[in-house]
């Protein structure tokens, strides 16, 4: 017997990432690794370069597949980093953690530290401006690394001050769908790109769990979807509890993005996270063998 379980409506994908063929045909979780002083979630406590090794090696110890490393807070009403000084705090960690087994991915917009990272060992870059910047397109041209696009309406110093859509799904899908079309007609394989709504960028409490809702829609453009809902305000607005506080609702988003089709998970708390799949995914299996 085999049930309809919605992961079933969607047909096993790949990623392809420095050559490599990365299997979608379960969620892939990606550990957020910020060596910053002030992201909103955990600003300053891997903000070292010692404390960010150990904190990714934990990661690494709990279940990631992935690791994303960012040195640029894109909280809203942050700052721009300097790039020298960017450069200085995710470039080292990125070559200490290359050749460990586990892909690494770089959250930044800047081309120059892009390349930086790739030369180091990174092999994806997770641009919240979705190459938009000056240079960005031709910083990933000369590699074969992995992309995520993202959306944001606005930047993150005033994307929150009054986001507005008149259809925030279709919006948000359009202009994946065009930056998507922008590096095929630059000659980046489409194979190489996954797709971010941009949950907490330039979007109310309502756009995200309508994009949460819906987020199976995006499977349409044919590439894997990312989800990162992990620790944000959208929960804190809903439960009433704190930064950190928010696991439990953190690892239930990251479920029901999984049940809507995302494959890759962008968390802080990958053991929970890891825990609350595997529920969900024997149930999935659940009847396969009846």
């Amino acid at each position: 017997m085999n049930r309809d379980t919605g992961l079933g409506r969607l047909a096993a994908a790949t990623w392809t990432i420095r050559g490599r063929t990365l299997s979608l045909a379960r969620p892939l979780i990606m550990g957020i690794v910020n060596v910053t002083p002030d992201s909103f979630s955990d600003g300053g406590q891997h903000a070292t370069h010692e404390t960010a090794l150990m904190h990714a090696l934990r990661l690494i110890e709990e279940g990631a597949d992935l690791l994303d490393i960012g040195g640029q807070s894109t909280r809203p009403g942050s700052a721009d980093v300097p790039l020298a000084e960017e450069h200085e705090r995710v470039v080292p960690l990125i070559a200490s953690l290359a050749g460990r087994g586990i892909p690494l991915s770089v959250d930044t917009s800047k081309p120059e530290v892009m390349q930086a990272a790739i030369r180091a060992g990174a092999s994806i870059v997770n641009d919240v401006y979705a190459l938009r910047a000056p240079g960005a397109v031709d910083a990933i041209l000369q590699s074969d690394c992995g992309i995520v696009l993202m959306h944001m309406q606005g930047v993150p110093r005033t994307m929150q001050a009054a986001p507005h859509y008149a259809d925030v799904v279709a919006e948000v899908r359009a202009f994946l769908s065009e930056r998507l079309a922008v590096l095929e007609s630059a000659g980046v394989a489409a194979n190489r790109v996954a797709l971010d709504p941009g949950f907490g960028f330039g979007k109310t409490v309502e756009h995200n769990f309508i994009l949460l809702r819906e987020l199976q829609s995006f499977a349409s453009l044919g590439r894997p979807v990312l989800a990162g809902v992990s620790r944000k305000s959208m929960l804190g607005k809903v439960t009433g509890r704190a930064v950190g506080d928010r696991v439990i609702a953190s690892v239930v988003g990251a479920v029901l993005a999984a049940e809507r089709g995302a494959r890759v998970l962008r968390v802080h708390d990958v053991a929970a996270t890891r825990d609350g799949l595997r529920v969900w995914e024997a149930m999935q299996g659940q009847g396969e063998s009846e």
